[in-house]
């Protein structure tokens, strides 16, 4: 299983980790989040895409070992598990305001519009992988 979870590391960790950079400079360098606060919106979207793919990846990976996962049931957990993975998000918003003193979480309102776009964000993740799994396989050009 080590293997499966190091395979999955190198080929999608680079997705939420490109999300948690911009976010970190967005927040520190630019002060982004005060200056426009509807960028949260895009931000919270692009995190779903990106641990949405990340639990796509895997749960792709590992029928090697638990044997075939069919797409929709594969799809349903990954949603799943990127909703689990918004709500602890939301809980640590919550948490660095609470312990900390920061402002980040502005109502139940942003907090359900965050879990929302992360989770349309992640339904688009997974509706682009359908479609590419879909589209034809190009012939190999021969010379």
């Amino acid at each position: 299983m080590k293997h499966i979870i190091a395979h999955t590391l190198r080929r999608s960790a680079w997705a939420p980790l490109l999300v948690l950079a911009f976010y970190a400079i967005a927040i520190k360098g630019f002060d982004a989040y005060v200056r426009w606060p509807d960028l949260d919106i895009p931000t919270h979207f692009a995190g779903g895409m990106a641990i949405t793919y990340v639990y796509a990846t895997l749960l792709r990976e590992s029928q090697a070992r638990l044997g075939t996962i069919p797409a929709l049931i594969r799809s349903l957990c990954a949603l799943g598990m990127t909703a689990i993975t918004a709500i602890l998000w939301e809980f640590m918003e919550f948490g660095t305001d609470y312990f900390f003193g920061m402002v980040t979480v502005l109502g139940v309102t942003d907090t359900l519009s965050d879990l929302f776009f992360g989770l349309a964000g992640g339904s688009a993740t997974l509706a682009m992988l359908h479609l590419r799994a879909l589209a034809p396989v190009p012939a190999s050009v021969e010379t």
